[in-house]
């Protein structure tokens, strides 16, 4: 991974969290997020196989050496991490979405029909 992808998918988990937490989003930048957090997830799913398919070669191999082995299962490990990271904050992301869409349907239907004649002024 690169420093620059990592800073991305820092500020990406940081905007989730908030949003999840609780802050408020437009519609568009929901959209958004959902698309790049599908993105982040698949991303670290492709990863996690391919670190899992080196490690299961490694194993293979008894000429391996320990060492390659050790950054493998702790790559490994740490791919799992943010991948169960990133399926917690996209489910968050649905349900938070869910939300502010019925927010906005209720306050819209509380408002009432601008072309309504009992509700305009």
């Amino acid at each position: 991974m690169n420093r620059l992808s990592d800073r991305l998918d820092l500020a990406l988990a940081v905007r989730l969290r908030q949003v999840v937490a609780g802050e408020v989003a437009t519609e568009s930048e929901l959209r958004a997020l959902a698309d790049e957090a599908g993105g982040w997830l698949r991303a670290t799913g492709a990863q996690l196989h391919a670190a899992e398919e080196r490690l299961t070669s490694l194993n293979t191999d008894p000429a391996s050496p320990l060492a390659e082995i050790a950054v493998e299962v702790r790559r490994v490990e740490a791919l799992s991490r943010e991948r169960n990271e990133a399926r917690r904050l996209l489910e968050g992301l649905e349900r938070r979405t869910r939300e502010l869409r019925t927010a906005w349907l209720k306050r819209d239907a509380d408002a009432g029909s601008p072309f309504d004649p009992r509700t305009s002024s």
